[in-house]
């Protein structure tokens, strides 16, 4: 039998299928279940900064700070819905999840500001995480604000926090980035051990009858895993991090295509959500039936196999396979 192990962020995971950030981590019960159906790890759903800042806000009420102050402050807030509960119960949600399971659980914090980041992740720290993810979901819109401005203020964000914990630490990034790869490198600088492949900006529709901007959310699709599958494949062995991929992995195949590229884990939440947990091990099986065929023995021998410096044609991965690609259609 193929040995699926491979080595993550320091973690020692007996596969490379973890779960990602989702609601299936807000209950035990489907936790256990993802845990039962094969997953290695579990990164819990994120505490958002904003929750941090409510709930900061909320504590000046009650210490007499002026409700007109505290009324007018909360309003620049969402209504939360789910996302409602505070940190405290993330705190003790975290301490039930590693009561109740065997695999490594990692924390995600949400965020893009220093804010009160560094005090949590130390308390998420200190409450059990094996690892915390830092989830560093913003969209600059301010026109005076440079692109060195918005780098410089994400990596002191990240040094911070990793000089603050001893849990290895990775960053999930968005792709909009002039160099993706420069990035990374300054991340791993900063004290990051790994990044994880690509966040996804959620894009708002227009209501044309309410004439309201209106949020959207769509499961992801397998399309969206070729961005992430091509830049760990430029950056394996040239960038010292662990990569994980995620977005858009469905299959045992596409968990196979990102070890190739240099992966070291697969992250799914939507193909769970779409199909159950038990996809796990349905995943699971087809890649050790794929690694039984062609005869490979483990993960780890075929990690960075297809990466750009181990391919033959390692134009492929740039401008050249534009061309190629274009040249290719015919009406």
């Amino acid at each position: 039998m193929p040995d699926l192990k491979t080595n993550y962020l320091g973690l020692e995971l007996k596969n490379p299928l973890v779960a990602s950030a989702s609601p299936l981590s807000e209950n035990l019960e489907s936790a256990r279940n993802l845990e039962r159906a094969g997953v290695s790890a579990i990164v819990m759903y994120s505490l958002f900064e904003e929750q941090i800042t409510r709930e900061s806000l909320e504590l000046d009420h009650f210490m007499e700070q002026g409700k007109h102050i505290y009324a007018e402050s909360l309003s620049f807030f969402p209504e939360f819905g789910r996302y409602t509960i505070g940190a405290e119960t993330y705190l003790e949600h975290l301490r039930d999840l590693k009561d109740a399971l065997d695999i490594p659980v990692i924390a995600s914090l949400n965020g893009v500001t220093r804010g009160k980041w560094i005090e949590y992740a130390e308390r998420m720290e200190a409450s059990g995480a094996d690892a915390l993810e830092l989830n560093i979901y913003n969209l600059p819109t301010d026109p005076t604000q440079n692109s060195q401005e918005v780098e410089d203020g994400y990596l002191d964000l990240i040094q911070n926090v990793c000089m603050a914990v001893e849990i290895p630490v990775a960053v999930k990034l968005s792709p909009f980035f002039t160099s993706i790869p420069h990035f990374c490198k300054k991340a791993g600088e900063a004290g990051a051990k790994g990044v994880v492949l690509f966040n996804r900006f959620y894009q708002p529709d227009f209501d044309l009858e309410e004439l309201e901007v209106s949020p959207t959310l769509k499961l992801s699709s397998s399309d969206e895993m070729l961005l992430p599958l091509r830049w760990i494949a430029i950056m394996y062995g040239r960038v010292g991090l662990d990569f994980a991929l995620t977005s858009g992995v469905q299959s045992g195949l596409d968990v196979i295509k990102a070890m190739m590229a240099g992966a070291k884990v697969t992250m799914v939440a939507s193909e769970f959500l779409r199909k159950g947990v038990g996809r796990a091990t349905e995943m699971l099986d087809s890649v050790e039936v794929w690694m039984e065929d062609r005869e490979y023995d483990s993960i780890e021998l075929m990690q960075g196999s297809m990466s750009q410096k181990a391919v033959s044609d390692p134009s492929a991965f740039e401008r050249a396979n534009y061309m190629k690609v274009l040249s290719s259609f015919k009406l």
